[in-house]
């Protein structure tokens, strides 16, 4: 499992977990889309724009390596703003390679990309 250096390990302040410390020993968690109601807490909405804005960051348009990535902040976005890099796409891989659509994080998520034109 590559471990991204330098990727904040959870959101500043808060107990929203970013990445994790070692492999599952009962197996990966696969990545599943997860809907994203109307309703979540700030806090929550908080914690997706946190990552999404350290996704940018770290990796920019290009793709990269599941890794040590949190699997359930990853679902929270797969399938919108974290799209699969590669086909077929292994959802219970570490080696797995995603990517960030800047498309629809921008739209998602405008106040992450607001220093940065289209």
């Amino acid at each position: 499992m590559l471990k991204h250096r330098g990727f904040p390990g959870r959101l500043a302040g808060t107990d929203f977990q970013f990445t994790i410390r070692r492999p599952n020993p009962k197996g990966v968690t696969p990545l599943k889309a997860r809907e994203r109601f109307a309703d979540r807490r700030p806090a929550d909405r908080r914690a997706d724009a946190g990552f999404v804005a350290a996704l940018w960051e770290h990796f920019g348009d290009q793709p990269f390596e599941r890794g040590n990535l949190d699997a359930g902040r990853l679902s929270w976005l797969f399938g919108r703003e974290v799209v699969p890099a590669e086909d077929p796409f292994d959802p219970e891989s570490y080696d797995a390679l995603l990517m960030l659509d800047i498309n629809v994080a921008r739209a998602s998520f405008p106040d992450v990309f607001r220093d940065y034109p289209a």
